[in-house]
């Protein structure tokens, strides 16, 4: 263990040990990005406090926690040219690898994170990290969470282990940054509820979300991974100096397995004349009861390359990767038509590309460019700028180009569902997108402009009622989004209201990808000190609300969000009232969610048939300790 200092909260004086300040306490991001652990209450904090650990505007909550978000943001869809095995409505909960982060601790960190959730359960989330020398650093950390839920079937339970190490020589002429993830993610799947009327009505006896007739009362998901992955660097010349000469390496191997088990076939529905009828929520099936479709994958990615460095004229870095990765299945199904649904996705290929990194005064950029070189068509432009005016105005640009291959599940599927098979060979969807960004005291202000070319989605084929037959589609006209997003804090002594609007405006000929016109939230808190400023205290309403819109249903069989143009979902608001705390390192949350769910009628939904959260009270802290 790193014993030269003592840590910023021990009391106890040491004649020849150094006190630890914050700035030894290093976050490092895959790109190198350096931030400082933060033990401070700020009200941004606090929109960080749920199991994501990330602030959620731009994206709609189920009722249970850990179900999937609906997006109302569009520009928060991340876009890789590489192809995913998809299932993306799982992924939320999953850790990708540019998610994980390394450490560098002066002495033993630690953070406890706890929050409640929806009736039975908890939500956890620890970490230790060490370094045991100057040069090496361990983290280890356990994210937990079990969610009961309000309605039947709803059961969210997952976990996520992460294992990191970091080394570099003392002249980090050597650096290395390693990690091991194994995560599982398990949701009941109800389908939503069968009859909305009943939740509308305000009827007392439906208060009880559990009286509340759903599709599927047997049905879950299953998604586990395991990854390794580092990413490492070697200096050719010894001494650091104002040229050097890199040799770098990054390594990725990831397994998946998706799952989908639904034991009983058929559903009951009841209508409002309280007769009962049975249905096929996704069509015929080719087994009676017992249905377990099964996706494996698994991908190994290997990038090396060689980067030059000048004190004056910036990074240079050339490399070339090689992608594998085999989409599986255990048998080959042949339809109707005598088409034959293959039992694997098999790709391989290979990049080569270049990046530039520039940092000298107030400008800061870094550029982008990979092609593939093989028969697979992919291609990657990714340009970004900053301009730091001074410490407080800073101008940030960035235009992305990307030629993307389809995800998996979009070319291949498998499964009891008759209907849910499918073999495709997708174009490629072609993405092009500009924007800026504002950084100032008085106003923070963002614009996105994109183009979206081939752009694939999911689709409902079915004419029956309470049928859903989910197929993937692409779509050949254009489609061209603006956004417009800006966050302003207006301070009144100790009273603050803090805003942010966003304004979105699709222009396509049908209506494929579909987000409301507005979605704002405006907190409106006081803070103050007491007991000596022992005790540091926030307390406030947040309001929040969208324009109605068609929003996206969801199909748990794909665990994808489909498009519908049958009902409209937003037009409601939501109040929390909420009391934060802060006692020295440890920051407690008290919050009053969806206040107004009391006494307003109950027409909120996050998808069709699928109700937003009613009120609930949560408590959760964040504790950290710096032995």
């Amino acid at each position: 263990m790193n014993t030269e200092y003592s840590s910023i909260t021990d009391t106890v004086k040491k004649k020849k040990a150094k006190i630890a300040t914050i700035d030894q306490y290093k976050i490092v991001t895959l790109e190198h990005d350096t931030i400082y652990a933060d033990t401070s209450l700020t009200i941004k904090s606090a929109y960080r406090q749920n199991h994501l650990r990330k602030d959620l505007f731009g994206l709609l909550e189920f009722s249970n926690i850990g179900q999937p978000l609906n997006t109302l943001q569009y520009s928060l869809t991340s876009f890789s040219p590489y192809p995913e095995i998809g299932f993306t409505g799982k992924h939320s909960n999953y850790m990708q690898a540019d998610q994980i982060r390394y450490y560098s601790a002066a002495t033993p960190f630690t953070e406890l994170f706890f929050n409640t959730t929806i009736n039975k359960g908890q939500n956890v989330d620890s970490f230790i990290t060490l370094n045991t020398s100057k040069n090496l650093n361990f983290s280890i950390a356990y994210k937990g969470l079990r969610s009961e839920g309000d309605y039947i079937n709803q059961l969210v339970s997952a976990g996520n282990f992460r294992f990191t190490t970091s080394y570099a020589t003392t002249s980090r002429r050597y650096a290395i940054n390693m990690h091991f993830a194994n995560q599982d993610i398990m949701n009941e799947e109800n389908g939503g509820i069968t009859n909305v009327s009943n939740f509308e009505s305000d009827d007392p006896d439906f208060k009880n979300r559990q009286r509340l007739q759903v599709y599927l009362t047997d049905a879950e998901t299953l998604l586990k991974g395991r990854r390794l992955f580092f990413d490492h660097a070697f200096r050719v010349n010894p001494k650091d100096g104002n040229n050097n000469l890199y040799l770098t390496h990054q390594f990725n191997y990831e397994y998946k397995n998706y799952q989908y088990k639904q034991q009983t076939i058929t559903s009951s529905i009841t209508d409002n004349n309280n007769v009962t009828t049975t249905v096929n929520r996704f069509g015929d099936s080719y087994v009676a009861s017992a249905i377990n479709d099964e996706t494996k994958y698994e991908r190994l990615y290997n990038k090396v390359g060689a980067a030059y460095e000048n004190s004056l004229l910036g990074k240079f870095n050339f490399f070339i990767d090689d992608y594998r990765s085999n989409y599986q299945y255990e048998k080959v199904i042949v339809d109707s038509l005598n088409n034959a649904i293959p039992a694997n996705l098999y790709l391989q290929f290979n990049n080569v590309g270049g990046q530039y990194e520039y940092q000298k005064n107030k400008w800061n950029g870094r550029f982008l460019y990979s092609r593939s070189i093989t028969n697979q068509s992919l291609s990657d432009l990714d340009a970004k700028l900053r301009y730091d005016l001074n410490e407080k105005i800073k101008f940030d640009f960035r235009y992305r180009n990307i030629n993307k291959l389809p995800n998996n599940n979009y070319n291949l599927y498998q499964s009891s569902w008759v209907a849910y098979n499918w073999s495709h060979d997708f174009k490629n969807e072609k993405i092009n997108s500009l924007s800026a960004e504002i950084t100032t005291p008085w106003l923070t202000g963002q614009v996105q402009y994109t183009v979206l070319k081939d752009h694939l989605f999911f689709r409902d084929t079915s004419s029956v009622a309470n049928v859903q037959i989910v197929t993937p589609e692409q779509y050949g006209n254009v489609i061209n989004y603006l956004e417009i997003k800006a966050s302003r804090e207006f301070k009144f002594g100790p009273f603050a209201l803090d805003n942010t609007l966003l304004y979105q405006k699709v222009d396509q000929s049908d209506l494929i990808l579909n987000v409301p016109d507005f979605v704002t939230r405006n907190t409106f808190y006081y803070s103050n000190h007491f007991f000596k400023k022992a005790l540091f205290i926030q307390t406030g309403i947040v309001f929040n609300y969208l324009t109605k819109y068609y929003g996206d249903d969801y199909n748990p069989v794909i665990a994808e969000f489909f498009v519908q143009q049958e009902e409209k979902i937003g037009g409601f608001a939501t109040f929390d009232f909420f009391v934060n705390a802060r006692i020295r390192q440890t920051r407690f949350y008290l919050k009053a969610e969806h206040l107004n769910a009391l006494f307003s009628q109950s027409n909120y939904y996050s998808a069709p048939n699928n109700p937003y959260r009613d009120f609930v009270l949560r408590f959760g802290l964040v504790w950290n300790f710096f032995q």
